[in-house]
């Protein structure tokens, strides 16, 4: 990747909405799981669809990045490790009240559960690594 502190400034910025829309909030992902509050679902949901609408006209369009290369966009072959990946990462979010971008966000405002879910993070990080090899020579493409 080349200059990834190019990232550093919209990533706290999305840090920064991220906390002050309340998605750090542990007790909004408890009423999300619980349905009794669906605001983070209505959202991810929005986010979902302005994701689908800008993947189709990138796909129509074929624009040129800044640098005047062509955007290309990569498709990823559903697998057997989908579905597992997709059960711990649910079970993960659901016990810590936390997703990968909001744990940074809680660690930001100093919420101190947060850097146990960090550490949980950093560790599946590493564990995947370890399994990884023996993953490609079952033949199942993790990533």
């Amino acid at each position: 990747m080349k200059k990834p502190y190019m990232f550093l400034l919209p990533g706290m910025i999305f840090g920064f909405l991220l906390s002050r829309a309340g998605f750090s909030d542990y007790d909004l992902f408890m009423d999300m799981f619980l349905f009794a509050n669906l605001k983070l679902v209505w959202t991810m949901s929005t986010a979902i669809g302005v994701a689908m609408i800008s993947m189709y006209l990138i796909r129509r369009f074929r624009p040129r990045s800044l640098t005047g290369e062509p955007v290309r966009i990569k498709t990823k072959p559903l697998h057997r490790g989908t579905l597992a990946g997709g059960v711990i990462f649910g079970m993960g979010w659901g016990i810590s009240g936390a997703c990968p971008g909001t744990v940074l966000a809680q660690l930001g405002e100093g919420k101190i559960p947060a850097v146990f879910t960090f550490s949980g993070i950093a560790a599946g990080i590493y564990l995947f690594a370890l399994v990884y090899p023996k993953l490609k020579k079952l033949g199942i493409p993790p990533a």
